[in-house]
């Protein structure tokens, strides 16, 4: 039986803010935005290529405040090519993290929300 995320909760302060960050900066699909009720507002965004996808929103719930989602990791191919795109667009990001287990890249929403983006090491190279 497969188990597949589809959607991860990232808190934040102001939804607009944040979704133009997020399409805008980084480049996610605005799948869905909308206000089902007064103070429920759900926004599900989804970043290129991947089959999870984000909601942000009001009144969704959730024990986490604005800026503590902190364990979202995504795997990109080029660590390189992803921070001077990312830089290019005025996202701060911190630079690349050699590891032997691959190349990180951390940055934060404008709530302090923090990815962490990971090119996977080759391992046809390795013994």
């Amino acid at each position: 039986m497969d188990w597949k995320i589809e959607l991860i909760f990232v808190p934040v302060t102001d939804v607009d803010r944040a979704k133009a960050f997020y399409v805008d900066k980084l480049g996610f699909n605005a799948d869905h935005d909308q206000t089902v009720t007064e103070g429920l507002r759900f926004v599900q965004l989804t970043p290129p290529g991947s089959a999870c996808s984000i909601a942000i929103g009001e009144g969704l719930g959730g024990g986490l405040q604005p800026g503590q989602q902190d364990s979202i990791q995504v795997v990109i191919a080029d660590a390189d090519a992803v921070l001077a795109d990312l830089r290019a667009k005025g996202v701060e990001a911190d630079g690349v993290d050699d590891q032997a287990w691959g190349r990180f890249i951390t940055l934060a929403d404008p709530d302090g929300n923090r990815w962490t983006l990971q090119e996977l090491p080759d391992y046809s190279q390795q013994a």
